[in-house]
């Protein structure tokens, strides 16, 4: 086992980046910012966050492909640099979303949060061994409870947080017990040498509970069906751009960590969804999850009048898509997951983006709020327009190839009469479901008149305007070459 500290500090320089950059945020609005309005405040937080987070990019990419560090507590590979550059541009692109938009008496304490959260997001996508996942989980966790709940005049930001934390707290307990267990019976928290030692154990009863336990954990992380319970009051209660936060990098970076420990880790026990007869594993299990969080998810967004709700359900109908493509990875590895998650939250991120300029004009909570959207602000409109489509799967937006790459995953194996075939029918009919819901939200922005009293036009902040028109163009311009993510991932 080779220690070396030098490799470890190079490896961890990201992390380094952005808590640096948070205590820096903290110390120049303690100091400084205390005799500025909160204008210039606000901008100058985020401005702050933005170049904490380019650094820490920066990082990331030059940190290269070295593979185990440390003696395989880090690794890094191309998944790792490609979902630290993922997060940290999701993270990067809610920044700039704040100034303009944002209410809270906080800023700087705000930013920093989203710079923490940022840590752990970038260890989860480096993590190698139990105890580095469930630090770097429960990092980016704690700083998604505050996040959600740091509106302070508002009921439903508290009750967000509230119920966030306590489903969190318990998925954290399940999780802690699952990943006790497996250590001891592996003897070990290294992903690698888990799958080692599975391979010459036989399924025991004690595995059985311990993939329950983690796959509890990972299914509410994941806001999954049945655990998806605190997802749609998060996503209303929440300040706009830290549901945004946790719809986006929270995902991407929380599907990386579950395809490398299932696959990397717990790979021998996976069984098979081909029949549910055989030897126990946790294929069919995530198979289970990811249809019921299809079918819920996109069938109880029919029915809400509230836009965030709405994009809460569509998330956990996602979440279900997401889950064939963690089932499909071990054929065709993790390109397909990745374009599918980080193009999802770039959408997302957009989508909360329109939400809080639109709130921050005078309110945006029902989807008749956004009714006269094409009047009062054709720029919002018109990257909503970009936003919803691409999360509809309409092509040439990234939406649809991230679709088509995970559906075309799941049918490699042996096609529709393969294991994952019902999977795969079962989401393109539900995306037929899912066009008609995001569709009424178009209606709503592009063709229903407003009322009378919301016919003032809205302000754009310069920075939001930018940030929005930037989403808008890389969704298409990954939609039309897929291939500059994908090649990531081509050995």
């Amino acid at each position: 086992m080779t220690l070396s500290f030098p490799q470890l500090l190079h490896a961890l320089l990201p992390e380094a980046s952005l808590v640096l950059g948070a205590l820096i945020v903290l110390a120049v609005d303690l100091t400084i910012g205390r005799t500025q309005s909160p204008v210039r405040r606000i901008r100058a937080a985020a401005t702050l966050g933005l170049l904490a987070v380019t650094m820490a990019a920066w990082h990331a990419i030059n940190a290269g492909a070295e593979g185990s560090v440390f003696g395989g507590v880090l690794v890094l590979d191309s998944l790792t640099m490609a979902t630290r550059t993922g997060v940290l541009l999701l993270s990067g692109l809610t920044l700039a979303l704040l100034p303009g938009v944002l209410r809270l008496p906080h800023p700087a304490e705000y930013v920093a949060t989203i710079l923490f959260a940022t840590t752990g997001f970038t260890l989860m996508a480096a993590a190698q061994q139990l105890l580095v996942a469930f630090a770097a989980l429960e990092l980016a966790s704690l700083s998604l409870y505050v996040l959600a709940g740091f509106d302070k005049t508002r009921r439903e930001s508290a009750e967000a947080a509230l119920k966030y934390f306590l489903f969190g707290g318990i998925a954290a307990a399940f999780l802690l017990f699952g990943f006790s267990l497996l250590y001891g019976l592996t003897g070990s928290i290294d992903f690698m040498v888990i799958a080692e030692q599975l391979q010459v154990q036989r399924a025991t009863p004690l595995l059985v509970v311990a993939l329950v336990m983690v796959l509890v954990a990972f299914g509410f992380k994941a806001a999954a069906a049945p655990f998806h319970l605190w997802a749609p009051d998060a996503y209303q209660g929440a300040p706009p751009s830290s549901a945004a936060l946790i719809a986006s990098a929270s995902k991407l970076a929380g599907f990386v960590l579950f395809l490398r420990l299932f696959w990397h880790g717990l790979g021998p026990a996976a069984g098979s969804v081909s029949t549910f007869q055989g030897a126990p594993g946790w294929l069919p299990a995530v198979a289970i999850l990811a249809g019921a969080s299809m079918l819920l998810g996109n069938l109880a967004a029919l029915a809400q009048w509230n836009v965030r709700r709405l994009l809460a359900y569509s998330a956990i109908a996602h979440a279900g898509s997401l889950l064939l493509g963690v089932m499909a990875a071990r054929v065709s590895g993790p390109g397909p997951l990745f374009y599918y998650a980080a193009t999802y939250g770039l959408a997302t991120v957009g989508a909360f983006g329109v939400i809080a300029v639109v709130d921050a004009a005078g309110g945006c909570h029902k989807i008749s709020d956004l009714a006269g959207l094409q009047r009062r602000s054709p720029l919002l409109a018109g990257c909503l327009l970009f936003f919803i489509l691409s999360l509809a799967g309409i092509p040439p937006l990234a939406g649809f190839f991230g679709k088509f790459a995970v559906f075309a995953a799941a049918l490699r194996i042996n096609g529709l009469a393969g294991p994952l075939g019902w999977l795969a029918i079962l989401a393109i009919l539900l995306s037929a479901v899912a066009l008609y819901y995001y569709l009424v939200i178009l209606k709503q922005a592009l063709v229903t008149p407003a009322e009378p009293a919301q016919t003032r036009r809205i302000a754009v902040p310069r920075a939001a305007g930018v940030t929005l028109v930037l989403i808008a163009l890389f969704l298409l311009l990954t939609g039309l070459f897929p291939s500059l993510i994908l090649r990531l991932f081509r050995s």
